[in-house]
């Protein structure tokens, strides 16, 4: 008897259940009506800004006129990015911007990390508070303030560097100028403006580990380094695995501004980068075909990049970003 009465609960509520996935989708949007309703407004932005505009990117396989439109532009295939990988520039701009973004990797993205893990530490929160707002605020500064300050510090004739440098019996130094430091100089750049920034997501992170691991630690034996090592770090690895396949997905960005900004022609061979070449190309001298193909060679690049990086992570046993 209670197995028939098992079988037949079991068919009412298969009869029950949506015949199908639509029925399924209006049912949950039924139920949910209010949770989509409020995220109507950010699904209307992505839908008008971000994915109506990737029509844009077909006139990088035409010859694109303004005067003739998108339907009526000549088809030309793979012209331009044939052109792209022909160009005399292409290496140099490809090495630019990978050594740019290599020395972000390798010295910005893991400061954030440290410089959250010694705030953690930092017992007396008006200090805590005080030295984050210091190494938040130069994320709200422009790159134009950036490189003005730059300027102000680094120039040869004017630079308060080279004014302590010459008072110290020393020869000036041209930091501006000079191609051998130019990459590190934007790096520093970088960091300045955004490790601070960087730390709210890092401490976000550690505020949500379980303080029972910590008091565990510290009936093992463990001192601050020993509990920072194996209990925070490993806490937070998915965090910063994640963000790291992120930032895999900007590699091809440098930051058109600040690049452009420090821009000069006697660094021109280590500072012209892929952003760069398509103002100079697509915007000053009209090519938009040419340079939508070179954005679009960009964004490839960066999501293969990040393809790769999430099912690496995910053989590794970590979660991915899908």
């Amino acid at each position: 008897m209670e197995r028939a009465k098992e079988l037949n609960q079991q068919e009412l509520m298969n009869k029950s259940k949506p015949k199908s996935k639509l029925k399924k989708f209006l049912l949950q949007l039924s139920r949910d009506k209010y949770l989509y309703l409020l995220a109507l407004p950010g699904l209307i932005y992505f839908l008008l800004f971000k994915y109506v505009p990737m029509w844009g990117i077909t006139i990088a396989f035409k010859d694109f006129s303004p005067f003739l439109g998108f339907a009526e532009s000549p088809w030309v295939g793979w012209q331009h990015f044939q052109r792209l990988f022909t160009n005399q520039d292409f290496f140099m701009l490809l090495r630019n911007t990978l050594a740019i973004s290599f020395l972000n990797l390798l010295f910005f993205f893991p400061l954030p990390i440290v410089l959250s893990l010694l705030l953690n530490e930092v017992r007396n929160q008006f200090y805590k508070r005080t030295v984050q707002s210091i190494v938040y605020l130069p994320h709200f500064l422009s790159w134009v303030i950036i490189a003005s300050l730059t300027f102000m510090l680094l120039s040869k004739s004017e630079g308060i560097i080279n004014q302590l440098i010459v008072l110290f019996g020393f020869e000036k130094f041209d930091f501006l100028t000079n191609s051998d430091i130019f990459w590190f100089l934007l790096t520093g750049q970088s960091i300045w403006k955004e490790a601070g920034w960087g730390t709210i997501i890092f401490l976000a992170a550690i505020a949500g580990v379980n303080t029972e691991l910590y008091e565990a630690a510290r009936i093992d034996g463990a001192n601050r380094f020993r509990q920072i090592w194996h209990v925070t770090l490993p806490a937070i690895r998915n965090v910063i695995i994640i963000l790291l396949i992120l930032r895999l997905g900007d590699v091809m960005e440098v930051g058109f501004e600040q690049v452009f900004l420090m821009y000069n022609g006697a660094v021109s061979e280590v500072a012209e980068v892929f952003d760069t070449y398509v103002y100079r190309v697509g915007i000053q001298q009209g090519q938009f075909s040419y340079s939508t193909a070179v954005g679009l060679f960009k964004s490839f690049v960066g999501l293969i990049l990040v393809v790769i990086a999430n099912k690496m992570s995910k053989r590794f046993g970590e979660e991915g970003i899908y």
